[in-house]
């Protein structure tokens, strides 16, 4: 039914957004039920599961750093648990013609030093995560999402003065897009679009995440940073929206071992995990049923081919490793938290779109093991000439639990070796980028509730596009679909994708973690985001 939605109707709604918020606040941090009894110390601790690489909002990927940062920062806009788009820093916003879109700030807001914050670090920011020179892996975010000059620029065509975005004053942005995105709004709410301090980058430059120099706009401010121990946030007194924040610290663990994150837990040092053992999954559930948690998450677990090495650049490879991959063993077997088997990159349900599964997807495993030891003899391998390479992932028991299943896989139904190659988080992601990997852990959570969050990822000039897939009918059809937002052309974008097998999906996520009794509030939404500012400890 959005697919029909004409522009004047567009129109006329964003009209009656910004009036609506302009006349009124809509809350969504932390809401006691009346009665609560709060705890004195208001103080939790999560575990991240690994040291970020970085908190420079622009130099960094993936849900290690970024959910740090969304406690951080605040963005223009943001979304709620419910997955709606709700006011942060712009109290409102209004379009003429869904390309010209204007930003009113709230009055008085102000970064965490107590100084102003204006519309010029939001011209600041989004130049700076554009501009080459900065090596952003988000760095063709704005350009994906259309907005004018950002593609010439990211190229080295045009200068960043010559983005799409303007400070009309100190309160007011403007925001040109080269044609209308229907879900831009979505697309703007995700942390990597957050403003920061352009005269406190300007004067410490890449020092500036320091915790003596960070300055930060969301409900809590960098305190400590003991690397591979803790990140500690406090209260942010100055934040817009600080009497409806509850909480006063928050420390982030970097505990990749999921026993000892579990050990940890258990006794008592830990509020929030960020995953459950696999093997105490089953009896914790029956033990402490209330403290398990599990919810949908828009995303997707996938090992990725580096495309552009041989072997990998033969389709028949790709297809090959993909079939003989028992999917419904890792998911329902090894994981078994509720993961679903994956034959395509895109969530079922993305956007609300119905999309057809791939053919292989109703094969037996038997006849999928066939067709896979066809294409890999044809590929010059065989027992005679057998296939071997390097498999990466990211140091976790979890994927190595995985990793160990698909190489006993590979073996058993191919004769192929995969030797394994354990690596930390902070050094593989250094060699996805470098193209140092044969096939490597990969996952992706959905930026914004669309299929053009995943589909842009591996479009030749992406910037995240680490697998260095490169296809241009693929580029071409994916360009059309964004125009359209129609489902007949995400299919046939997801089908060329799947046809040309630059990954090989292994399942759909769900986020699983333990949450102590007395944390209240607690949620995780489709993009797999808590954000502590929503939360509050119960006396206990």
């Amino acid at each position: 039914m959005l697919n029909k939605i004409t522009k004047k109707t567009m129109r006329i709604l964003s009209y009656s957004i910004s009036l609506i918020l302009s006349s009124i606040t809509l809350s969504y941090a932390a809401v006691v039920p009346p009665g609560t009894q709060l705890a004195d110390k208001q103080e939790i601790v999560r575990n991240n599961g690994a040291e970020p690489a970085s908190l420079d909002v622009h130099k960094v990927e993936g849900v290690v750093a970024i959910t740090i940062i969304h406690d951080f920062f605040d963005g223009l806009v943001d979304t709620n648990k419910d997955g709606k788009i709700v006011p942060d820093l712009a109290e409102s916003w209004d379009t003429k013609d869904d390309k010209t879109w204007v930003f009113h700030l709230r009055k008085g807001i102000k970064w965490s030093d107590g100084t102003p914050i204006t519309a010029h670090d939001v011209v600041f920011s989004w130049r700076r995560l554009t501009d080459p020179k900065t090596v952003s892996p988000y760095g063709s975010y704005l350009a994906n999402a259309s907005v004018v000059n950002a593609k010439d620029i990211l190229a080295g065509k045009k200068k960043i003065e010559a983005l799409g975005v303007k400070a009309l004053d100190d309160a007011t942005v403007e925001v040109k897009l080269e044609k209308p995105v229907s879900y831009f709004l979505q697309v703007l709410a995700f942390p990597i679009l957050n403003p920061i301090s352009e005269k406190v980058v300007e004067k410490y430059k890449d020092k500036w995440t320091q915790p003596e120099f960070f300055v930060s706009s969301g409900p809590f401010k960098l305190s400590e940073w003991v690397v591979n121990e803790k990140i500690v946030g406090v209260r942010n007194s100055y934040y817009w929206d600080n009497k409806n924040t509850v909480v006063n610290k928050v420390t982030y663990l970097p505990i990749s071992a999921n026993t000892a994150e579990l050990n940890r837990y258990l006794a008592g040092e830990i509020d929030i995990t960020l995953t459950i053992p696999l093997e105490s999954f089953s009896s914790l559930r029956k033990e402490i049923p209330s403290q398990v948690h599990i919810s949908p998450y828009l995303s997707t677990y996938y090992y990725s081919f580096n495309n552009k090495k041989p072997p990998f650049n033969d389709p028949r490879i790709r297809k090959a490793l993909s079939l003989a991959l028992d999917r419904n063993i890792i998911a329902n077997k090894i994981v078994a938290q509720g993961q679903i088997p994956a034959y395509t990159l895109l969530p079922k349900g993305i956007g609300g779109f119905n999309l057809k599964q791939p053919d292989y997807a109703s094969w037996t495993q038997a006849k999928c093991i066939e067709k896979a030891r066809q294409l890999l003899n044809e590929a010059g391998f065989n027992k005679s000439n057998p296939f071997k390479f390097n498999l990466t992932y990211n140091t976790s028991e979890i994927h190595k639990k995985i990793a160990i299943a698909a190489a006993s896989m590979w073996k058993k139904n191919l004769g192929v070796i995969a030797n394994l190659q354990a690596q930390e988080w902070k050094v593989m992601l250094d060699n996805e980028h470098e193209g140092k990997f044969d096939v490597v852990r990969a996952g992706w959570i959905g930026d914004y509730n669309n299929p053009m969050s995943f589909l842009n990822i591996f479009t030749s000039e992406n910037t995240n596009n680490t697998s260095s897939y490169a296809n241009k009918s693929f580029d071409d059809l994916v360009k059309k679909a964004e125009n359209t937002n129609d489902q007949a052309d995400f299919q046939q974008a997801i089908d060329l994708f799947t046809e040309d097998a630059p990954i090989i999906p292994v399942y759909y996520y769900v986020n699983a973690v333990l949450v102590k009794p007395y944390i209240g509030g607690y949620y995780s939404d489709m993009m797999g985001f808590t954000l502590t500012k929503d939360l509050y400890v119960i006396k206990h």
